[in-house]
Order: structure tokens, then sequence, then C-alpha cells
């Protein structure tokens, strides 16, 4: 069985995750952003926070932050999202603060490393805790299950992303390791408690698990004060607290109580104070960008109310900003991609979850993990329907991390020594299909064509499908015109003026979208174009030569790919997906007009008006 100790086996399981996480701490110290300074999505707004209170000791938001962050990373924010409580006399950052205060003494060592060596930190902190109290049912091959748990996943990409994102998941992994940890009711043998005395024991034992479970609810509170859906993994660590003896079951669910409201007090008085409400996400919220302008620096920060009403309120908790409707199609394509997504499915990103499974017990509340992953993650599919992986610069589904520690701690059931070392090794290796990109750039994460964290495989681009639902999903440039609504989804398409263009003899791939169902496409191309045209790996020919020149295609549609409200309407879209290549076309950007079928009789009539027939 794997709970007995080999002493080889054991140095060796821990020598690899060991050298991992070394390595991984290395790699921040050499990481490469390829010549770009700006930093992607709300790493900016981390950034400046961080510094701000690493170099100023404060919160607040001034002209001195930005030109602080443009010396230190050579450029303007690419993003800044701030919070004001007083119509802009104050001005603070519109995120929670307290990853910026773990990373700020970091920040002030190094400006441009600091925060990602704090992440490199973090997770080493989160996979030696989750290995040594996993070891007590796993054995010997716990630092194994712990290595494919985050390098078999996107988990250990986030250390080079200056965000919050790995701080909540290395929350959670120590508030289950604290949990499920030495003293918390796991035992190694089915050892006999030791006897009581008159049915009582010393109070100093029992109140003993207040201090333990007031860290652990602390720890697990976290990720809530960010997002109250993962206030939902309180539920298993109450049900983890032992309930052999009376008082360290109280004293237990006091101190997860008491942890978890003393740290939802502490950020919520601190929020309010800095930005006038109780979470970063609230309140007076705006974000700015180059063609927004910047505070203090494109215009006076007392023009915010005026700034307000141009950009609007980007809080989460303003009228109207979550509008939850039942629709079955959206639910069930968001379900799909959810689970399987090209860019941001859990199985193929998080796929070493299984692992827990595999060894899984329900014993002392394990059985309730599933249920607060799934009821969090139902959370997040409806309220963010049009955005629940976490938007600009996320890699793989960012609202799941925090969630994926928890499913570890399934395993409590002892397996045979050799499919304790089997099993990870197969996480790994079918994962590995998926995080090739990642793991061939250990010094220098991808960085994109569009300056996002590449991270989607050949694999996953061939096999899994493309999210229609998600909002900000990589992808490209998306535009409105003719009445279709069209997505370039990789970088052999792009815009040329106001149409489309496609690089000649190579793949390109479009979304089109249209209010109503499709029977054809019209794809206009540039007299450079050849008279062959290959659409999703069959070939057709021109239906129309204009007088200028232009080829014109009629593309046959067949049933849409998918249909489902989208993020402008509660209306549903019909959406087809194009793969299109122009064989033997020189290989540069050849223009391409992308029209609804019904318009083929319009058009012609317009280019005989223009020939003057």
């Amino acid at each position: 069985m794997s709970g007995k100790r080999s002493p080889f086996w054991e140095a060796a399981s821990w020598t690899v995750l060991g050298l991992l996480l070394v390595a991984t701490l290395v790699a921040t110290l050499r990481f490469d952003r390829a010549g770009r300074p700006s930093l992607v999505g709300d790493e900016a707004t981390y950034a400046m926070q961080a510094a701000s209170l690493a170099e100023d000791g404060d919160l607040a938001y001034t002209r001195a932050d930005y030109d602080r962050f443009r010396r230190q990373w050579g450029g303007q924010p690419d993003g800044l999202v701030l919070q004001s409580r007083d119509g802009g006399r104050h001005l603070t950052y519109g995120k929670p603060f307290l990853y910026a205060l773990v990373a700020a003494p970091f920040v002030r060592l190094s400006p441009l490393n600091g925060a990602r060596v704090a992440n490199a930190l973090l997770l080493a902190a989160a996979a030696l805790a989750a290995a040594h109290t996993l070891r007590r049912r796993l054995g010997a091959a716990a630092p194994l299950w712990v290595a494919a748990f985050v390098f078999a996943s996107v988990a250990f990409a986030y250390v080079f992303w200056v965000h919050a994102d790995l701080f909540l998941f290395a929350a959670t992994a120590l508030g289950f390791a604290i949990v499920y940890g030495a003293g918390g009711g796991e035992r190694e043998s089915a050892a006999a408690p030791p006897p009581e005395i008159y049915g009582e024991e010393p109070a100093s034992r029992s109140w003993r698990p207040f201090g333990r479970f007031f860290a652990a609810g602390l720890l697990i509170a976290i990720p809530g004060a960010f997002r109250p859906f993962y206030l939902a993994l309180l539920l298993p660590a109450a049900l983890a607290v032992p309930r052999e003896r009376r008082r360290e079951r109280v004293a237990g669910l006091a101190g997860l109580a008491a942890g978890a409201a003393f740290l939802l007090l502490l950020t919520a008085l601190v929020q309010w104070h800095a930005g006038g409400s109780w979470t970063g996400y609230g309140g007076e919220r705006q974000g700015f960008y180059p063609r927004t302008g910047y505070p203090e620096v494109d215009f006076p920060a007392s023009q915010w109310e005026r700034s307000l009403q141009r950009w609007g309120n980007t809080s989460w908790i303003q009228e109207g900003a979550i509008d939850v409707r039942l629709d079955r199609r959206l639910l069930g394509w968001d379900a799909l991609y959810f689970l399987a997504g090209r860019n941001v499915g859990v199985l193929p990103y998080f796929l070493p979850l299984l692992l827990g499974f595999a060894a899984w017990r329900g014993e002392r509340g394990r059985w309730a993990i599933p249920l607060a992953v799934f009821l969090a993650a139902a959370g997040f599919l409806l309220v963010r329907p049009f955005n629940f992986y976490g938007g600009g610069g996320a890699i793989g589904n960012r609202y799941f991390l925090p969630l994926y520690p928890a499913l570890w701690f399934l395993a409590a059931r002892p397996l045979r020594a050799a499919w304790a070392a089997v099993l990870p090794f197969g996480a790994a290796a079918l994962a590995a299909p998926f995080l090739l990109p990642l793991w061939s750039h250990p010094a220098a994460f991808p960085i994109g064509p569009d300056g996002r964290y590449r991270h989607v495989s050949d694999v996953a681009r061939r096999f899994l499908p493309y999210e229609t639902t998600q909002s900000h999903i990589p992808g490209g440039q998306d535009a409105a015109h003719d009445g279709l609504w069209i997505k370039l989804l990789n970088g052999n398409v792009g815009r040329i003026g106001g149409a489309e263009g496609l690089i000649g003899d190579a793949v390109g791939e479009l979304l089109v979208g249209s209010p109503a169902p499709l029977d054809a496409l019209l794809l206009t191309f540039d007299p450079r174009a050849p008279t062959r045209l290959q659409v999703n790996g069959e070939t057709v020919r021109p239906s129309l030569l204009r007088p200028n020149g232009s080829i014109v295609f009629t593309v046959p549609l067949r049933e849409p790919r998918a249909v489902h409200p989208m993020w402008w309407t509660w209306d549903d879209y019909y959406l087809y997906e194009l793969d299109l290549r122009l064989p033997g076309a020189p290989r540069v950007p050849i223009g391409l007009r992308v029209l609804p079928g019904r318009q083929l009789a319009r058009s012609d009539k317009s280019d005989k008006k223009a020939a003057g027939e």
C-alpha cells in the first residue's frame, strides 16, 4: 500500500517536486516579455497598486504612481481600473488590496520581478503544504501527485502573471492543507483516541482546534473577499471539523467562522475607507485605457463624473450589472465550454483534478468538496455567462483556478504503490498535448501576436470547440457590418480598412454571426485571389467575376455551429465557423468582404450600375 514508507522512493518524490518548484522560481528571475513593456489585462492595476503600497505606503492613485509605472516598465499601462468615493477627489485602485499587500515587500526589492517572485514562493508554499498533508494518506507518492496537480495543469503558468489569481489559488491550498492536516483529525493509523477521564478532556486540548481552524477560515475566505462565490468552499471545511469530541467540534466551527468573518470584515473596512465600497469591484469604478486617457495625465481627476457618464461605471454590483436569465441554450453551451472549451476548458487545462476522484474517500466532508466547486462554478456561469473565464490575459479558466486546489484533497484512499506512482505520470501524459506551449517556454512565457499570453496548442485548436459565448476570449478583432457580426479567430485573418483580410495560402478562421439563419455567405476577394477557395476543407469555385477584377464565392452553409444569445442581446444569434484558405495565393494580406447570401442580387446590380450597363 502507498501508506507504507519507502525512504528512497519518498526522497525521489520530494526531489522531483522540489526541482520543479526551484526551476519555476529561477524562471521568474529570467522572465522575458520579448520586448513588450506593457502588461496584459489587469496586470498594470495590480503592479501599480503593489508599487503604491511598497513605495508610498497607501492605496491611493496619483500622477506619481503613473510616472513611476512608466519609468519602471517603459510604457504606459495597457489598462487601469480605478475607484473613487468622492467624485474623483481621491482615487484608489479598483481591485481588492490583499494581493498587493503580499507582493509589496518583493516589489520594493525588485519592481519588475518582485511580484512574480512572490507568486513563485506562494506556489511553493501551497505545493509543499498540500504534499505534506496528502502524504498522510497517499504516502511516498504524495509529492508526485502535487507535482502533477501543479505542473500538468496551467496552474504553474500563473506564476508569470502579475495578478491575484495565484495568490487566491495558494490561499485555498494552504487553507485545506490546514483543514485536513496534522492534528485535524487525519490519522495515519486507526489507533484509538487517548482515553478521556470521566468523559471529559482538558479544556486546553479541547479548544486547540480553534486556532487551527481560525487560520483555515481566514485563508479560505481570501478568495471569497475577491468573489463571493468562493465562499462555498467553507462548507466542506466546516464539515471537516472533527466530531469525536463536542468541545473540539464547537471550537473548530467557532474558529472557522471567526477566521472567515475577521478576514471579510477587515477587507471590507479597508476597501470602504479607500474606495467607498466594501469591495474593489463596487462603488464608482472605471477602466482607463490609451483611448480614454488617464486621470491626472490626460485630464484632471475632477472630471471623474464626466468620464463616468461617457465611459460607464464598471462596478459589478451596480443596478443592472448582473442580469441573470435562465436561457437553456446559453447554459448548455457554457457548460460544454466550461468543461472542454478550446481556451477555457477545465478538463484539458486542469486535467489532474481527476486524480482526486481516483483516490476519493468521502469522509470528513470531502463529499461536499465537489458540491462546493459546482455551486461556485454555477454562480459564475449564471452571473457572468459571457465572461466566466476571467477576461483578457487569462490562461485557461482563471475563475476556476482558486477552486482547483480544493479538489486535490479528495484523495484520501490509500492506493497500491504502483498505482500511486503511475497515475500522476498518466495524468501528465494526457495533459501534455494541451500544455506543450507552456512547457516549451520555461524561461520566456509565450505571447501571441495580439499581446496576450498564448497557451492554446494545435491539438486544442483542432479538437476542442471555440467558445462562441465568451466576450473577450482570445481570437483577434471583431466587427459588425452588413447585418453580420464577424470575429477573427487566428492571426491569418485581420482587418484591412472596413473589411477583413486573409493571408494567401494560409488557413484563416472566422466566426460569423447573424440574427437570422443563413443559407449562404458571399465572400468577395480582391483581384489577387485565385479562382479556387477552400472552405472547411471543401473546394468552392467563383460564382461571379466582377468588372473590377474582384472574385465572389458563394459559400453554402450547413447547420449553424451554435445558436444562443450574445453579450449585446438576449435574442438568439446563429453562429457559423469557417476555415478559409486560398491555395497558391501570394502570402500577403488579400482583401476580403463577407456578406450575407441574400445580398448577391443587390451587389450584382450595384456592379452593373458602376460599370455603366
